[in-house]
Parts: C-alpha cells; structure tokens; sequence
C-alpha cells in the first residue's frame, strides 16, 4: 500500500481516466473491442512500470538511506536485475500486443498514458485548490 495519499490518488485517478479511455473507445473506434482492449493493455503496461519503478526505488532507498550498514555490492546488483528483468517483461508484454495480437498501437498509446493523464489532473487539483481564495 503506498503511504503518500497524493501517489494513492494518482493512481486511482489513472485508473479512472484509463476506464474513460477505454468507454471511448468502445463508442468511438471501428474496432471497438480491439480498440478497448488495447487501451487496457496500455494502461496495464503503464501500471506495471509505476511498480516496477516503485520496487526499484524502495529497494535503492532501503538499501542506501535506510540500513546503517553500506549496500553489499551484490544485493545491489541483484536490484537492477530484478528492475530491468522487469522492464524486459514489460517491454515483451508491448511486441506481443502490437506484433502478436495485432491490438491498435494508439489504442496502446491511450492506455499507457493514462498516468500522465492522472499526474496532470492531479496538478490542475493542487493548483485550483492553492488559487482558491481564503476566507
């Protein structure tokens, strides 16, 4: 469970803004379903490189801040293989759903946005939430 409540609402609105994408496609696509499916594909992808990334800093900020003994040298290694072992994972789940599945790549491209998406509601949020005027 992630601590910060911004990270927690960014991830919820992403969630959000990639089930909209997804209702969009559907309506708007000629290839409905593939169209919906690809935007899910998209964003699962986006979905397990913010884990992906957030194990790998967990584990750097464990090793290096939080423990007063310095890092071993192969417990480092053995984190940047998992992460990139991950990264290679996710980059193979992208060819299967492009190359295999023939799933339309901006359909693709949609759902792997939907966290960017959700970071920019986000902001405009916090910005409309400091503009507000204070009584």
């Amino acid at each position: 469970m992630e601590a910060d409540p911004l990270l927690r609402r960014v991830g919820r609105t992403a969630i959000v803004v990639c089930a909209t994408l997804t209702i969009g496609a559907l309506l708007v696509s000629r290839s409905h379903l593939r169209a919906a499916i690809a935007v899910i594909g998209g964003g699962v992808i986006a979905g397990g490189s913010y884990l992906a990334i957030q194990s790998g800093v967990t584990a750097f900020v464990d090793q290096l801040i939080v423990s007063d003994v310095p890092p071993r040298r192969p417990a480092l290694r053995w984190t940047v293989m998992k992460l990139t072992l991950r990264y290679a994972l996710l980059g193979f789940g992208a060819y299967v759903m492009i190359a295999r599945l023939r799933l339309p790549p901006l359909g693709l491209l949609a759902g792997a946005s939907s966290i960017v998406a959700a970071v920019a509601v986000e902001a405009v949020r916090l910005l409309m939430k400091d503009s507000s005027p204070r009584t």
